[in-house]
C-alpha cells in the first residue's frame, strides 16, 4: 500500500488541507511532519469549515490515526485550544497522538521571534511571530524541550532551568524585556503536559506497525517547497524542511518507502510576507485573484495578512518538482480564473541578456529577473459546478495540461471550489 507525501509546491497556502481531507479517507494513518502553528490549513467538509494550524487534516474521520510527528514544533496552548474547538464541534481526537520527540515552543521563543523581527526594520523576513524559528534553532543547539519532557517533572525542571539561565540573560540584556519566572513557567508547562498526556506518545511503534502491515499512510506537509530552509529563497524561508525529504525525516519513515509525492499548487501564485516574487501583479487582475469578500479570499489563515498574488510561475514550480521528486500535481482554485479573458504563465526568466530556466539562489538577483510569459486563452464561464474533468471547458483543460507539461508532473487532481465535492480527480493517487 502507498506512503504518499502531500507537499506545497509553491510558497505555502496552496490548499494542502483541502487535498489531504479527501485523500485521508483512503488512509489509515495521517502524519503532520513539520512546521508548527505558523501553518494554516482550511478544510471544508460535511462537518463544516475548519481552520487547522497543527492538528492533521485527517482528524475528521474517527477511524484514522492522526500523528503530529517528531519534526513538528508544538505550542501546547495552541494544540489544546484546537483540540477543544474540534471536540466542541463533535470531532473526536481520541486517535490523535503527538510524538514525544517533537519540540515545544516556549514563551521565550515567541518573544525572541517578535523582538528579532521588529529589530530587523526594513530587512524583516515576514515571520508569523509564533516562535517557530527560535524553537527550531534551540532544537539544533540541543537546548530544546520536547513534548515527552512535559510528562516528567524532574526532566522538565532541569531542562527549563538550564534554558532560562540563557534566555533570561538574552531577554534582559538584548531586548530590555522582563525575565521569565522559572516557577510560573514550570507550573504552566507541567499543567500542559498533564492535559495532553493522553495524546503524547512514542509514535515510532505506531508508524512501524502500519508500515509492517502495509497500511496506506499520508504525510501532510506545511508551508511550501519554495520556503524550504535549504532550497527556498533564503533568508525569506521557513525554519524547517517542508519538502519530500522533510516528510521522511519529520515522520520517521524511510525514504525508500515513499511511493508518491503530490505537489499542491494554485492555478496562479501567492506569497505571504517578504521575499522575491517574480510574477507578482498589482492591478485589476490582482483584485480578481484575491477574491476579497469570499470565505476563500487570499488572506492568511494563520496571520490574517493579505496575500501577494501573481501569475503561475512554472519556473518555480518546476524547480520544486525536481528538488522533491513530485510526480503528481493537485491544482487548486482553478475557478478563480473563470472570469479572465487571457491568462499568463511564466515559462522563463530574463536577466539582462540572459534567459534562465531555474530560480537563482541569490534573492537580490531573483528580485531583478523579468518573467517571460506565455499567454493562454481563458474560458470565461463558471467551473464551480463541474464534477468531471471532461466537462471542464476546453480552454481550462488545455491550461492545466500546459502547466503540467511545463513543470514535468502528471495531473492528479483539480479543485474548482472550497467544497469537498469540488475536487475533480483525474488520476487516482491513493
Amino acid at each position: 500500500m502507498p506512503v504518499v507525501a502531500v507537499i506545497g509546491a509553491q510558497w505555502g497556502d496552496e490548499g494542502k488541507g483541502h487535498i489531504v481531507d479527501v485523500l485521508a479517507e483512503r488512509s489509515r494513518l495521517v502524519i503532520r511532519y513539520g512546521g508548527g502553528n505558523n501553518a494554516g490549513h482550511t478544510v471544508v467538509n460535511r462537518h463544516g469549515t475548519f481552520k487547522l494550524h497543527i492538528v492533521p487534516s485527517g482528524v475528521f474521520d474517527p477511524g484514522i490515526v492522526n500523528i503530529i510527528g517528531s519534526g513538528v514544533v508544538v505550542d501546547p496552548a495552541v494544540l489544546l485550544q484546537e483540540v477543544a474547538d474540534l471536540e466542541a464541534r463533535g470531532i473526536t481526537t481520541a486517535k490523535l497522538f503527538v510524538s514525544d520527540r517533537a519540540h515545544v515552543i516556549m514563551p521565550y521563543h515567541v518573544l525572541q521571534d517578535q523582538f528579532d523581527e521588529s529589530l530587523r526594520g526594513d530587512a524583516k523576513i515576514g515571520t508569523t511571530g509564533r516562535g517557530i524559528g527560535p524553537a527550531y534553532a534551540d532544537k539544533m543547539m540541543r537546548i530544546g524541550i520536547r513534548m515527552g519532557d512535559l510528562l516528567h517533572e524532574e526532566t522538565l525542571l532541569r531542562r527549563l532551568r538550564q534554558a532560562l539561565e540563557v534566555k533570561n540573560k538574552m531577554l534582559t540584556a538584548w531586548y530590555g524585556a522582563q525575565p521569565l519566572s522559572l516557577h510560573e513557567t514550570f507550573l504552566k508547562y507541567l499543567e500542559y503536559g498533564n492535559k495532553l498526556e493522553r495524546h503524547v506518545a512514542d509514535v515510532h511503534p505506531i508508524i512501524q506497525r502500519a508500515l509492517d502491515r502495509d497500511l496506506p499512510i499520508l504525510l501532510e506537509g506545511a508551508q511550501g517547497a519554495l520556503l524550504d530552509i535549504d532550497h527556498g529563497s533564503y533568508p525569506y524561508v521557513t525554519s524547517s524542511p517542508p519538502g519530500a525529504a522533510g516528510a521522511c525525516q519529520g515522520s520517521g519513515i524511510p525514504p525508500a518507502r515513499l511511493s508518491s509525492v503530490i505537489g499542491v499548487c494554485k492555478a496562479y501564485a501567492t506569497r505571504v510576507g517578504e521575499g522575491p516574487f517574480p510574477t507578482e501583479i498589482e492591478d485589476e487582475t490582482a483584485t480578481v485573484l484575491r477574491q476579497l469578500g469570499t470565505p476563500w479570499a487570499e488572506v492568511g489563515t494563520t496571520t490574517g495578512r493579505l496575500r501577494r498574488v501573481g501569475w503561475f510561475d512554472a519556473v518555480m514550480v518546476r524547480y520544486a518538482v525536481r528538488v522533491n521528486g513530485i510526480d503528481t500535481l493537485a491544482i487548486t482554485k482553478l475557478d478563480v480564473l473563470d472570469t479572465l479573458p487571457r491568462i499568463k504563465v511564466c515559462v522563463g526568466y530574463r536577466r539582462h541578456d540572459t534567459e534562465l530556466d531555474y530560480p537563482p539562489a541569490n534573492p537580490f538577483i531573483l528580485g531583478q529577473v523579468e518573467p517571460i510569459y506565455e499567454e493562454l486563452p481563458g474560458w470565461q464561464t463558471s467551473t464551480s459546478g463541474v464534477r468531471h474533468f471532461a466537462q471542464l471547458p476546453a480552454e481550462a483543460r488545455a491550461y492545466v495540461a500546459r502547466l503540467c507539461e511545463l513543470v514535468g508532473a502528471r495531473l492528479g487532481m483539480v479543485s474548482v471550489g472550497p467544497g469537498h465535492d469540488q475536487i475533480i480527480e483525474v488520476h487516482r493517487v491513493m
